[in-house]
């Protein structure tokens, strides 16, 4: 028999298998009855054939029992890996970390805490990394955020780093540690006399990035994108720059409203005190 027909046939046993219990109220029996004639006619199913069909619902089962037994031990390694970094055997727990991941990629704690173990043993970037794929999984993980923070301090990327922190602080407002991670960063970024605009830090920054795959993916949003784009074809026109002004700044206020503490914290960025131009800082120079 085909492989075409032992499934075909298997799909017959299971709706065989429903008419025999009691699932079905009396139309829908009617309607797989119909079914099952109509299936085994354009088939040319014979009795033989039935009975040589695969067991669907046995199949199912099966696949759902492999898939938690894999869940599973991939939550043992994750435990065992959590052992090892207690017992500061960060190189075997990040191996622990890494084969949790490849048995269950869909979870962001195996990330973030492998992104733990890279930090324990110096490797920053990689632990950015591993921040990034828990957030890229679940956006709102204050955990991601606080040890991305970090490991961007470490980098000395402290522009990110304090986005990193306030979105730690705005899902976690109660965790001392992320308000004094950002309190020291900010610190450090009023006394280093940081530009005003880090163009490559806001591209890098991952609550921005948040917020615009957020809007982005707003009916509103697309449409008022779409306008946007029309007037800017017609900027020329009359009345195309009040168009534009008008798109504009209802951006602002979708953006004010996403996150208004990411905006303000990009308002700082731009006007920052004390900087140039600001309350005790050096009066801009002058265009050449």
């Amino acid at each position: 028999m085909s492989e075409v027909k032992t499934v075909v046939a298997g799909i017959v046993n299971f709706l065989k298998q429903q008419l025999e219990s009691d699932a079905l109220n009396v139309d829908s029996r009617e309607s797989v009855e119909v079914a099952v004639q109509c299936i085994e006619t354009a088939y040319e199913l014979t009795q033989d054939d039935i009975s040589k069909g695969v067991d669907l619902l046995q199949l199912v089962r099966q696949q759902s029992g492999n898939a938690s037994a894999i869940k599973a031990e991939a939550e043992k390694l994750k435990n065992e890996g959590n052992e090892c970094m207690k017992a500061e055997r960060y190189r075997e727990a990040l191996e622990k970390y890494s084969r949790a991941i490849e048995l269950d990629p869909r979870n962001s704690v195996y990330f973030c805490n492998r992104a733990a173990a890279h930090f324990k043993l110096g490797e920053h970037e990689s632990v950015v990394a591993d921040s990034m794929a828990a957030l890229a999984l679940q956006p709102n993980y204050g955990k991601a955020h606080g040890r991305l923070g970090i490991a961007l301090t470490a980098l000395d990327r402290h522009v990110e780093a304090r986005a990193a922190f306030a979105r730690a602080v705005q899902l976690e407002p109660d965790n001392e540690s992320y308000k004094e991670n950002l309190r020291l960063t900010e610190e450090k970024l009023a006394q280093s006399g940081r530009p005003a605009m880090d163009l490559g830090g806001l591209l890098q920054n991952p609550s921005l990035l948040n917020m615009a795959t957020e809007l982005l993916s707003d009916p509103n949003m697309q449409n008022l994108i779409s306008g946007l784009m029309d007037n800017n074809a017609g900027a020329n026109a009359p009345g195309g720059v009040n168009a534009l002004l008008e798109a504009g700044q209802a951006l602002a206020q979708q953006m004010q409203a996403a996150n208004p503490e990411l905006v303000e914290q990009l308002r700082r960025q731009m006007h920052p005190p004390g900087g140039p131009g600001g309350p005790g800082g050096n009066p801009p120079a002058p265009a050449q």
